[in-house]
């Protein structure tokens, strides 16, 4: 009976969210507006993965403007993005190209009989080839690169790697293969990089060590990566297995993207069994029962959409909604959190969605990505 429970709340959660998009989708794509659906929605309908498709085939070959990452040792390091980049040189920065091919594959995964199917194929084939990503890894051998992308841009590189590993396509096989020698170094980076680690990053932005863990450890389950899947686990108890009271009132920060609290119980879930994680999150949150804290629960404010850090908060309220959901499956079916987690899930959902397709290229560059993650994720068994 608590099994069959816990199924149905997942169920109106993720038939909540599908609807959500879908009048998101009406409001900004004129397109969109123009179809009737057949029936509700329960998860991205193709129609709606069709229109997320157009912002990333946009973005993943748009080379400017550009926000580049890049310590210049010399002169002859003076070089466009395309040039230092020629896989993941578009979408403003290096991390937005990367989850932006991610969000290509998955959709292309769910339709592969999408409108854009041609054009993703082609995109993803000029960009993902054998001397474009070799290039790639590459540039992290180079001298002052120990820290590029750490841990943002390596955690959704491995997500990419693991999406294109579980793929049963022909042209996703030669990606995965062109795909790999990058992958193996960011393997090897986050081995090297762990176990000098003393202190966990609790920040809202890129560098969040518990969403760094929490990709490389699918990633490492997925692929049957024991020695990355064993530093991960032992690295995540040891930096939050005893976190206690967290400060979540405190959240969010103005320019944050992720909830440090929220991702960090994303990560736990994962780590610990069952019985662990309920006792775990109780300490961690003791007021989520009485739905505290409120600014946790409650969708952040976004004040202007074309500032590139305040638009951060859109991102925010789409990260914070699949860890709620996620960590409210994971969770008892008696649990009273799961009820607070998974309406907190859907609000969030509701106040970002529709925000997506903005408009303006500082939102649209990358906030679909973290909409098809949500939205195309199940929630854990």
């Amino acid at each position: 009976m608590k099994r069959t429970l816990a199924v149905m709340g997942t169920g109106v959660l993720v038939a909540s969210l599908g609807w959500i998009l879908y009048l998101t989708l009406l409001q900004s794509n004129p397109q969109v507006a123009r179809m009737t659906p057949k029936s509700s929605p329960l998860t991205l309908s193709q129609e709606q993965a069709s229109a997320f498709a157009k912002l990333a085939l946009k973005g993943i070959q748009r080379e400017y403007p550009n926000k580049p990452d890049h310590v210049v040792n010399g002169a002859d390091d003076v070089k466009g993005p395309r040039v230092l980049h020629p896989a993941f040189y578009g979408c403003f920065d290096w991390h937005s190209s990367v989850h932006g091919h991610w969000m290509l594959v998955r959709l292309l995964r769910l339709y592969p009989n999408l409108p854009e199917q041609k054009q993703i194929r082609a995109a993803l084939g000029e960009n993902l080839t054998e001397a474009n990503l070799r290039a790639e890894a590459d540039y992290f051998g180079q001298p002052n690169r120990q820290s590029f992308e750490r841990t943002y841009g390596w955690a959704w590189l491995l997500k990419l790697a693991e999406e294109l590993h579980t793929w049963d396509d022909a042209d996703a096989k030669q990606w995965s293969k062109h795909l790999q020698p990058l992958a193996d170094v960011i393997v090897a980076r986050y081995r090297a990089f762990l176990p000098k680690q003393t202190y966990p990053i609790r920040t809202g932005v890129h560098p969040n060590t518990a969403f760094g863990l929490t990709f490389a450890l699918d990633y490492a389950r997925t692929v049957k990566h024991a020695p990355l899947r064993e530093l991960i686990e032992e690295r995540g108890r040891t930096y939050f297995g005893n976190d206690a009271s967290y400060p979540a009132a405190w959240e969010p920060g103005g320019e944050d993207f992720f909830s440090a609290s929220l991702m960090e119980a994303d990560l736990m879930r994962r780590v610990l069994s069952p019985d662990e994680f309920r006792v775990w999150l109780a300490r961690f949150l003791p007021g989520l029962v009485a739905g505290e804290p409120k600014a946790l629960l409650t969708p952040a404010t976004v004040a202007d959409r074309a500032d590139p850090k305040i638009v951060h908060l859109d991102g925010l309220n789409l990260s914070r909604a699949w860890c709620m959901r996620s960590i409210a499956a994971a969770l008892p079916a008696d649990d009273p959190a799961r009820k607070v987690l998974a309406e907190a899930s859907t609000r969030h959902a509701e106040s970002a969605l529709r925000h997506v397709a903005s408009g303006d290229y500082v939102g649209e560059h990358w906030l679909a990505s973290f909409a098809v993650y949500l939205l195309s994720t199940p929630a854990p068994e």
